[in-house]
C-alpha cells in the first residue's frame, strides 16, 4: 500500500459522539438524542447530507435540526458550533500521518464537512498530498465519486490506498472501490494495523 487517506472528524480528531452527548447534556435533552435522529430519522440524515455537501446551509441546518431536537427558537442559532464544541485534535493520529508522509506514503484527507468550516487548513500543506472535503466538491461519503477523487488527489490508484474511517458505512464505500478500509477505534488499534499495512513506522519507539 502506498496511499493513506484519512477520515477527519472521528480519526483525526477526539469522537465526535462524545461531543454530541455532551451537547445534549448542556440542552437539556436525552444524551443520544442527535445520534438516534442522525441513525434513525430520515428527515435528520437529509439535513445532514444537505450540509455535507453544501446544498443546505448552516443557518438552516440550525433551524430545522433544532426543531428535530426540540431546541427552542432562541437557542438554535449556533446550534452546529455548540454540537462540536467539545472536539479535540487526536495528536498521536496527526503525527501519525505526518510520519507516513515523510517516510514517502501519499496522504489525502477525505472528509464529509458539517458547515462552514471545520477545518485548520493551515495545517494541510504540511499534512497531506490531497484533500477532499464534501462541501467543496458536492459529494459525500460513502458515494463512490468522493472515494475516487480522494485517490486522483494523491496520485494513486484506489486499490493503493488504505482508507481510515469512524463509520462502518464509510468503510464500506471505500472497499467497494478497491481501497482497504480500517474501522477507526482509537490510535491503539489503528496505529499497528496500518504500519503493517503500509510498512512504515507511525509511533514512537516504547522508552
Amino acid at each position: 500500500m502506498r496511499g493513506l487517506l484519512v477520515d477527519f472528524g472521528g480519526v483525526l480528531t477526539t469522537n465526535v459522539f462524545d461531543s454530541f452527548r455532551a451537547f445534549c447534556v448542556a440542552e437539556g435533552i436525552d444524551p443520544d438524542e442527535v445520534r438516534r435522529l442522525f441513525r434513525h430519522e430520515p428527515a435528520a440524515l437529509r439535513l445532514v447530507r444537505g450540509l455535507e455537501t453544501g446544498a443546505v446551509t448552516e443557518a438552516e441546518f440550525d433551524e430545522r435540526f433544532g426543531a428535530l431536537l426540540g431546541v427552542g427558537h432562541e437557542r438554535r442559532r449556533g446550534l452546529v458550533e455548540r454540537m462540536f464544541d467539545h472536539v479535540e485534535a487526536d495528536d498521536e493520529m496527526v503525527e501519525a500521518v505526518r510520519r507516513a508522509r515523510a517516510q514517502g506514503i501519499r496522504t489525502g484527507l477525505i472528509s464529509n464537512s458539517m458547515g462552514t468550516d471545520r477545518y485548520d487548513r493551515s495545517t494541510f500543506p504540511e499534512l497531506f498530498d490531497g484533500v477532499v472535503i464534501s462541501g467543496d466538491e458536492g459529494v459525500h461519503k460513502p458515494q463512490p465519486a468522493i472515494f475516487h477523487l480522494g485517490a486522483d488527489r494523491v496520485g494513486l490508484p484506489p486499490d493503493q490506498c488504505v482508507f481510515v474511517d469512524d463509520l462502518r458505512e464509510n468503510c464500506e464505500g471505500a472497499a467497494a472501490v478497491g481501497m482497504t478500509p480500517v474501522l477507526h477505534r482509537g490510535a491503539a488499534y489503528t496505529l499497528p494495523r496500518l504500519e503493517e499495512l503500509l510498512g512504515v513506522q507511525l509511533r514512537s519507539p516504547p522508552g
